[in-house]
């Protein structure tokens, strides 16, 4: 029996000798590339590598959902909207695209003999993206997993607009209630936090029932919105000071009863509903692979590729990347699916991961845009801050909603093609008119 090996990986086996020319075809086998992950940054960096290596490579997505969640909108949820409609198909477009597509559950990743073990198989890998995301670590706040609404998952959302019902029914009927947002430590992206108190304070508005809700904010930051920098941090205050909403930056807590906030400085806050944003954490974590304290895996900034293992990229939530971020999530998958398929074709890879962050802050009435520019600090308690430049915008105007629409059109669109949302011919004319808007509507 002679067995043949590609890259430490068995390709063939014959009890016959393998002639010149069948080990040449064997050597140029094509790669296998596992991608584990269906959200933001596994589906873009499936899309982008199929994009750029057409047939050159076998693509398996491994997800345990069939459908892909445009989580940014699921802060519509508690205002009314289904979560179904924020569900796109993974298994139709993947298809479309000759992408392999496995509906199950990864338990395991071995780097040494390049395999990711899941709950029904084991699939041998030459290449390997892993974007299983952050998860919610409720149990580090003492108290806020009995008593806070969290903002994480559409059940979170479906749980908080039952929440929301019945705050408004109370106001209607006359009574005075009480709302507390926390953003506690670990959180350094709590931006869909911030939208939700605003888009609260003009929905209770509209129900006329606003004079009868107090509602208070709550951080550990120094500044709202820290990881973003001073402009953002002036646009909350000063939407803070024109809806009668009640800040307390620097206001790290400590623990939770019922009814009441506790903080490291020995204040205290009043609460009947208290809505909040857990500390992050890795949504899994992979004993093999180097990591940090909170399970995040250690990548190489520029490429994403895994600090001892450059076969293995991690892209989104997942790597240690300090702040958690859809549009981040999008920048990382492009530059890790640029210099893997650079490995395999041979070329230098066009880009590498320059954090810039890219959002748009709904409030129902207004919407704030913001473009951030971050650069590396090397200080471990604060290592990003806002590098500034030209690049570094925010500005707040009703159009900017529109903005927001068209995101929410712009992507499942191109996921439902099984096109990545962040290359080609599209983007680019979505990201020329983001720039038209920013110059005219953001400074």
């Amino acid at each position: 029996m002679l067995w043949l090996f590609h890259d430490d990986r068995l390709i063939a086996w014959s009890t016959q000798p393998y002639s010149e020319e069948a080990v040449t075809m064997f050597s140029k086998a094509k790669p296998e590339i596992v991608v584990v992950g269906g959200g933001f940054g596994g589906l873009e960096a499936a899309y982008y590598l199929r994009m750029r290596l057409g047939t050159r490579a076998h693509i398996t997505i491994v997800s345990d959902h069939d459908y892909f969640l445009f989580k940014p909108n699921t802060i519509y949820i508690p205002f009314g909207l289904h979560p179904d409609k924020l569900k796109v198909d993974i298994a139709g477009p993947a298809r479309r695209k000759k992408i392999t597509f496995v509906k199950d559950r990864v338990v395991e990743i071995d780097p040494v003999a390049k395999v990711v073990a899941t709950e029904q198989q084991k699939l041998r890998y030459d290449y390997l993206v892993v974007a299983t995301g952050a998860g919610m670590r409720r149990e580090e706040v003492p108290g806020l997993a009995e008593y806070a609404e969290t903002v994480w998952t559409p059940q979170d959302m479906l749980r908080l607009e039952l929440a929301f019902y019945n705050l408004v029914e109370a106001a209607q009927a006359g009574n005075q209630r009480r709302v507390l947002f926390l953003v506690p430590p670990n959180n350094k992206c709590s931006g869909p936090l911030y939208e939700m108190v605003m888009m609260l304070d003009t929905w209770l508005r509209r129900k006329e029932v606003r004079r009868n809700v107090e509602i208070t904010w709550s951080t550990y930051e120094d500044s709202y919105i820290q990881a973003f920098g001073p402009r953002l941090h002036t646009t909350v205050t000063r939407e803070f000071e024109q809806r009668g909403i009640i800040g307390h930056p620097r206001y790290a807590v400590k623990q939770i009863e019922q009814g009441g906030v506790h903080y490291q400085n020995g204040e205290s806050l009043p609460y009947d509903l208290l809505v909040s944003f857990p500390p992050y954490t890795a949504a899994m974590s992979f004993a093999q692979l180097p990591h940090d304290e909170r399970g995040f895996v250690v990548v190489e900034s520029a490429t994403r590729q895994v600090v001892g293992h450059p076969e293995i990229y991690v892209v989104g939530d997942a790597a240690n990347f300090p702040i958690k971020q859809a549009f981040l999530a999008f920048l990382q998958a492009d530059a890790a699916a640029e210099h893997l398929a650079a490995a395999v074709l041979g070329t230098e890879p066009a880009l590498a991961f320059e954090p810039v962050s890219m959002c748009v802050m709904e409030q129902f009435d207004t919407a704030t845009f913001a473009q951030v520019p971050l650069r590396y600090t090397g200080i471990p308690e604060r290592p990003l801050e806002v590098a500034g430049g030209d690049q570094y915008r925010v500005g707040s105007s009703p159009v900017w909603r529109l903005g927001k629409v068209a995101l929410g059109v712009y992507l499942p669109w191109r996921f439902g093609a099984g096109n990545p949302f962040h290359a080609g011919l599209p983007w680019r004319g979505m990201e020329a008119g983001l720039k038209i808007m920013s110059g005219v509507l953001a400074n």
